[in-house]
């Protein structure tokens, strides 16, 4: 295996205020089924040779493969706005939450200014929303161990997004839902607007409204690693390469892909999200399908019937839907126990060091949603 780090990110947990468990080292879990790991970035792919080539502190070397998956993921989405890059913070990586943690922990000892204590969310979707109500306890916390005397300030929160109705693609059911949570935290929103330019002191919309706002949030719009472009194939308006039942990518002989960066009609209809809800068995499926394909067995094709949505939503809870129209099945605490339940303990892999756990985690088999709490 080629990984860039040495580590397993829970990348869905990197809104979160503590990171210190979100990262697994992948030593643990290779090592006891005698998996090798090339810590190294690919950067190039070439199909019609079979050879990856991948760069580390040595320099570029390349692999020769008979059968290969491609699991590199996607990526934060930069358009080219002013100031994005060298002013906006995001949470794409363990490294760039920890970044914007840290950030948020030292305001107190920034200057006085008029958005010191205001962080502007760009994007309204599922990771904008999750990061919006998660960082109100971040200010707060922050504020109340600043050490300066006198009379604490308030945090101010201001989700934006182009769409009309903040969350809009989680559809009628759960957009009131999350709109209460919103309000009982007191999370500003703005929606039909665009940015125009970002700097180290706020937002200018392209409405011309300006955003004092010491933190800046980028949370709009994803793409899969641009890697794929590397394939000879179709790709859909993500990047992600269209893959059969058996996650072969098609067209070709040899690659399979599954995560965020490969796309199939999961139930012969809707077509699979960038989550770890269609990403975790995908990578079961290709695992077990890129072996009986090299060995000339019968492969397994994927499906699931079933799809759920949940959404962290801070302190006030959260939202759990249930079917593709996401109809709410449960909110707020005990929705947040199912929620915790999903990012904390059921998207990991085994941690005992034991290789019959570990196999048994890569088993191609689709698990069941988790027991909702009442």
């Amino acid at each position: 295996m080629v990984d860039r780090t040495a580590w397993h990110s829970i990348r869905v947990r990197n809104y979160e205020a503590d990171l210190s468990d979100t990262r697994v080292s992948l030593d643990t879990v290779l090592d006891p089924i005698g998996v090798k790991q090339i810590m190294g970035d690919v950067v190039d792919i070439d199909v019609a040779t079979r050879r990856v080539a991948w760069s580390a502190s040595g320099g570029t070397q390349s692999l020769q493969y008979d059968r290969m998956v491609f699991a590199v993921g996607s990526q934060l989405v930069h358009p080219p706005i002013p100031g994005l890059a060298e002013h906006a913070f995001d949470v794409d990586t363990y490294e760039a939450a920890a970044r914007l943690n840290e950030h948020v922990a030292g305001l107190p000892l920034r200057s006085p200014t008029e958005g010191r204590y205001t962080v502007a969310v760009i994007g309204g979707g599922l990771t904008g929303i999750e990061v919006a109500t998660e960082v109100v306890a971040k200010l707060k916390a922050a504020i109340e161990h600043s050490p300066r005397a006198g009379q604490k300030p308030a945090p101010r929160v201001i989700l934006a997004d182009r769409q009309p109705r903040i969350g809009s693609d989680m559809g009628d059911n759960a957009v009131p839902v999350i709109e209460e949570a919103l309000e009982a935290l007191g999370i500003e929103i703005r929606t039909g607007v665009s940015v125009a330019s970002i700097d180290g002191e706020g937002v200018t919309l392209l409405s011309g409204e300006r955003i004092p706002a010491a933190t800046v949030v980028w949370c709009a719009g994803m793409a899969a690693n641009p890697l794929t472009s590397r394939f000879p194939t179709e790709r859909d308006r993500f990047g992600r390469l269209s893959v059969d039942a058996f996650l072969k990518v098609k067209g070709m002989a040899a690659e399979f892909a599954a995560g965020d960066s490969a796309w199939l009609p999961i139930d012969g209809t809707h077509s699979t999200v960038m989550s770890c809800q269609h990403a975790r068995p995908m990578g079961r499926f290709a695992g077990y399908n890129v072996v009986s394909d090299l060995l000339g067995l019968p492969m397994l094709p994927l499906s699931i019937d079933w799809y759920t949505t949940i959404l962290d939503l801070g302190a006030w809870g959260a939202v759990y839907t249930q079917g593709w129209d996401r109809r709410v099945a449960s909110k707020g605490a005990a929705a947040k126990r199912t929620k915790e339940i999903i990012n904390r303990e059921r998207i990991y892999p085994p941690r005992s060091g034991n290789a019959r756990d570990i196999l048994a985690a890569a088993a191609p088999v689709v698990q069941r949603p988790p027991d909702l709490f009442k």
